[in-house]
């Protein structure tokens, strides 16, 4: 491909960043999943390993998300991330506008929810999973509530991420703009029309 066929769409901290929090959500939901399932913790073992490594992965999921700050074009994208807009909301409801992009900008609709879904998540499963960690810092009623809204949440939060990267699987030019940075300029034209992107 030429230069002037592509564009860039994600700088290296954008990408660090979002590999960073998906790998230590990989690691969250792989050992979640053997901490609540009796047998995959028999076939493991090393229950207080397991439980360390969940533990301090989860506590590290904001880090890179903070430290994302730095960079001038992560800060715009989570403000691009943050703001819904009349065409999102059609988007939202007639497939056809899907199809043809109609006023989507570098973010579709989709990808707005998904990122405020995924905040919103990992704030409430680092608060419920602080409270539940330290368990001398509330009572039993709270670190009750705690357990079991986190248990909800992170099920959900797992759904979530199944369908994101199921729906990233899809779409190979996607996945070559977060892997390398870079996008086929006719993809972005088409996909998101109203993008304008960085020189």
């Amino acid at each position: 491909m030429t230069r002037q066929a592509e564009m860039l769409r994600f700088g290296r901290v954008e990408r660090w960043v979002h590999w960073s929090v998906g790998i230590l959500t990989l690691v969250c939901i792989a050992t979640a999943a053997v901490l609540y399932n009796g047998s995959l913790a028999v076939l493991v073992g090393n229950r207080h390993i397991v439980e360390t490594v969940h533990v301090w992965s989860g506590f590290a999921l904001p880090i890179p998300l903070v430290l994302g700050l730095v960079s001038r074009a992560y800060r715009l994208d989570l403000r691009r991330l943050n703001r819904f807009v009349a065409d999102d909301w059609k988007w939202l409801r007639f497939k056809a506008r899907r199809v043809r992009a109609v006023g989507v900008g570098k973010f579709n609709a989709g990808q707005k929810l998904n990122g405020a879904l995924s905040a919103g998540s990992i704030f409430v499963l680092l608060l419920t999973g602080t409270v539940m960690f330290f368990p001398s810092w509330s009572p039993l009623n709270w670190r009750t509530g705690a357990t079991f809204v986190h248990d909800w949440f992170a099920l959900a939060f797992g759904l979530l991420v199944v369908g994101h990267i199921v729906y990233a699987l899809k779409d190979a030019e996607a996945m070559r703009g977060m892997r390398h940075g870079s996008v086929l300029r006719a993809w972005a034209e088409n996909e998101h029309p109203e993008w304008k992107p960085r020189s």
